[in-house]
């Protein structure tokens, strides 16, 4: 097992290169998690603007600490480009990202890294309590299985 740096996310990197918990490098972060679990975040997070740093693109994709991060395994509609489904998927994208946002400013939770992908961020999934928040998502009517969930927006 090694550490990955990623950004400055220090990552427990198993031989597969996937990650099991991670630690902030920013002593800033380093008080944040002291009321969270070892291995764990606890960070306020806002909706993006031209500042991304620390914040919700929407609801499958953050800024860590100034990492990009796709969520893996769920897909949730766009809210601003590719849009299928009109208004409809307009305010379903909304309603997913608010409720991502919900889930990182209301709860400690943990990142495992997995690479990246074509647009270069890193896939990564985001564990509270041990769950996925995809699956809370997915759970929601708020996002679909990816890759094989049906896009029921459009």
């Amino acid at each position: 097992m090694g550490v990955l740096l990623i950004g400055g996310i220090a990552a427990m990197v198993g031989g597969n290169g996937s990650s099991t918990s991670t630690r902030s490098a920013s002593p800033a972060v380093s008080t944040a998690m002291a009321a969270s679990s070892p291995g764990e975040w606890r960070l306020s997070f806002r909706m993006c603007s031209s500042n991304r740093y620390t914040c919700v693109v929407d609801g499958d994709t953050i800024w860590l600490e100034g990492q990009n991060l796709r969520l893996e395994s769920y897909d949730t509609p766009e809210p601003y480009n590719d849009i299928c489904g009109g208004q409809t998927e307009v305010a379903l994208a909304h309603r997913a990202s608010a409720r991502l946002l919900e889930l990182l400013n209301g709860n400690s939770f943990s990142v495992e890294t997995h690479g990246v992908d074509r647009y270069d961020r890193t896939l990564a999934t985001i564990r509270i309590g041990g769950q996925d928040v995809g699956d809370i998502l997915i759970s929601e009517g708020l996002a679909r299985r990816w890759p094989n969930g049906r896009e029921f927006w459009c």
